[in-house]
C-alpha cells in the first residue's frame, strides 16, 4: 500500500504575530500534515525559531504537526557544531531543509560561503537521524545541470527534495521521471496578478502554461489538480500561499 500524500503549507515568518495568525489558518486545513519555513534575513525571526514556535502551537491545539525550517547553506560555518540545530533537536525538530541562500543585503551578516552540498554533508553527519531535503530547481540552469545537481545532493547525504513551484503539470511530470522513487514535495504557489507574473518570469525564470490565468479560481482548480497528481503518484506537495489566505484558496481541496 502506498504511504499517504504528505502535505506542507509555506509559512512565512514575518513576525511572531503574523505567524501564530497562520498556523492557525493551516490547523483549519485537516490534510495538512506539515509546515516548511523559509530563512528571510530581512526578517528579525529565524526559520528555526519559527518551526519551534509551530510545533508548541500546534501541540496547544491538540495537532500533530511538524515543522521544516530551511537553513542557508551560505550562513553555516562548516566547523563541527552547529548551534541551533542542537535547539532544535531539543525541540522535536528533525528536518531541514537546505537552500543557497541569497546574498545578504546586510553587509554586517557573517556567510561562511559553504555550498549546499557541503552543508547537507556536514548535517548528514552531525545528525544522522534527521531528514534532509535538498532544493531542487526546474528554471534556474538546464535540465541535465540541475539533475545533476539533484544527484550530487543525494550522494552527500539529502533524503529528497523541495521544489521551486510548478505551474504546469507536464513540466511537473517531467521531473519526476528524472528523479524517481526520491522523495520530493512538489511545490505551487499563488500568482495572481501581472506584476507578480512578470517577478517569476524575471527573477526566478518560472515557466508559464498557455492557459496561466492570474486569478485565484485559476489557482483553484490548479491546486485541485496538483492533488490529484500527487494522489495518482504517490508524491507529497507544498504550497506557498502569496497574497492569498489560505483558507480562500485551498480550503475546498485540502479540508
Amino acid at each position: 500500500m502506498m504511504p499517504p500524500m504528505r502535505v506542507s503549507i509555506e509559512l512565512v515568518p514575518r513576525d511572531i504575530e503574523t505567524l501564530r495568525a497562520q498556523v492557525a489558518d493551516t490547523l483549519c486545513l485537516d490534510r495538512v500534515t506539515l509546515t516548511n519555513l523559509p530563512d528571510l534575513l530581512r526578517f528579525g525571526l529565524r526559520s528555526w525559531d519559527a518551526a519551534l514556535l509551530t510545533r508548541e502551537q500546534a501541540r496547544l491545539a491538540g495537532r500533530d504537526l511538524a515543522a521544516v525550517p530551511h537553513v542557508r547553506a551560505m550562513d553555516v560555518e562548516l566547523a563541527p557544531g552547529w548551534e541551533p540545530g542542537a535547539r532544535m533537536c531539543a525541540g522535536g525538530i528533525d528536518s531541514v531543509v537546505v537552500v543557497q541562500g541569497d546574498p545578504p543585503d546586510d553587509v554586517h551578516h557573517a556567510v561562511s560561503g559553504a555550498s549546499s552540498v557541503e552543508v547537507i554533508a556536514k548535517l548528514r553527519r552531525e545528525h544522522p537521524s534527521w531528514t534532509i531535503y535538498g532544493a531542487l530547481d526546474p528554471y534556474r540552469q538546464s535540465i541535465a545541470q540541475e539533475r545533476d545537481y539533484a544527484l550530487r545532493k543525494l550522494d552527500a547525504g539529502a533524503d529528497g527534495f523541495f521544489t521551486q513551484p510548478f505551474f504546469d503539470l507536464r513540466l511537473m511530470g517531467a521531473w519526476r521521471e528524472l528523479v524517481p522513487r526520491v522523495p520530493v514535495f512538489w511545490g505551487v504557489t499563488s500568482v495572481t496578478s501581472v506584476r507578480s507574473m512578470r517577478y517569476w518570469t524575471t527573477r526566478n525564470r518560472a515557466v508559464f502554461p498557455g492557459s496561466f490565468e492570474p486569478t485565484l479560481a485559476w489557482h483553484r482548480a490548479f491546486a485541485a489538480d496538483v492533488v490529484h497528481f500527487a494522489e495518482a503518484h504517490d508524491a507529497d506537495l507544498y504550497f506557498m500561499p502569496i497574497r492569498v489566505k489560505i483558507g480562500e484558496w485551498l480550503g475546498d481541496v485540502l479540508q
